[in-house]
């Protein structure tokens, strides 16, 4: 059931975090990933280590999807399957800021049923099960409801060029930034912020976690055409992505030009 899947996901992954702490601020290997896919580091490699080891140990029938493993090919036709990033973050953990996360999603036929976001520098957990609240620390978040004018809107710059917006206007948002993508998620579901906003592909690992926890706390969460996710797809890549409640939700949506497909802002996240 997702509670038991939670419960597993959650001790992993704050066990996980404890691992990363070790390294964090320290003396540690890293190194850009070939094709401009980003950094990784030491730290990343052995959090995934201990992910693995533990999950697929607790649940070997689930398929295995992560950022730092070699591709899984029986994720295709297993019926659950564990979506990871060991550290969301990487280049901001390699920077000494405390702002990176480790996330682990639990996804039975394309949709997230447990998600957990943990920051281990912060000492906060974010977690949902399909069907539950959404929670920080254990205690239940929701996202907050805003108009577009004046969203507190965590995006890159180049999101608010007037070429993605009808008629080139660009909404009055105030614009914030954060290197985690599942922690920018989890900032809207609790109200910080009002929506998360990218015109760039978005790996799944980053967001499947994280998707489940804005869904509970309230968010439609999509690409940016408006379509739903589903995950364990090949390749593991979504095409941009709008998180934010109903309203505005709806609001940023009808406000964008709607592109022709695979016409987008870049890189992935």
């Amino acid at each position: 059931m997702p509670e038991s899947d939670l419960a597993l996901i959650r001790q992993a992954a704050v066990d996980a975090g404890e691992i990363a702490l070790a390294h964090w601020r320290g003396r540690f290997r890293h190194w850009e990933k070939p094709q401009g896919a980003g950094p990784v580091s030491e730290a990343d490699l052995a959090v995934n280590t201990e992910l693995e080891r533990v999950l697929r140990a607790a649940r070997p029938d689930y398929g295995w999807l992560s950022e730092e493993s070699p591709e899984d090919p029986a994720r295709a036709t297993a019926a659950r399957v564990f979506i990871i990033d060991p550290i969301d973050g990487t280049r901001a953990f390699i920077e000494g800021q405390d702002g990176f996360a480790v996330a682990v999603a639990v996804v039975e036929n394309g949709r997230p049923i447990a998600g957990v976001v943990h920051q281990p520098a912060r000492g906060v957990t974010y977690a949902a099960a399909a069907g539950g609240p959404a929670t920080r620390n254990d205690e239940p978040i929701h996202a907050a409801a805003v108009p577009l004018a004046g969203a507190r809107v965590l995006t890159a710059k180049s999101s608010l060029d007037p070429g993605f917006w009808r008629d080139g206007v660009v909404p009055a948002v105030k614009r914030g930034f954060r290197p985690s993508l599942a922690s920018r998620f989890c900032m809207v579901a609790d109200g910080q912020f009002d929506a998360v906003l990218s015109m760039r592909p978005v790996w799944e690992w980053d967001v499947a976690a994280a998707s489940l926890i804005a869904e509970c706390a309230g968010c439609v969460v999509t690409d940016r055409r408006g379509q739903r996710f589903r995950f364990n797809q090949a390749p593991p890549l979504g095409d941009g992505l709008i998180v934010a409640a109903p309203a505005l939700h709806a609001e940023i949506l009808g406000a964008l030009v709607v592109l022709p497909p695979g016409r987008n802002e870049g890189t992935a996240e």
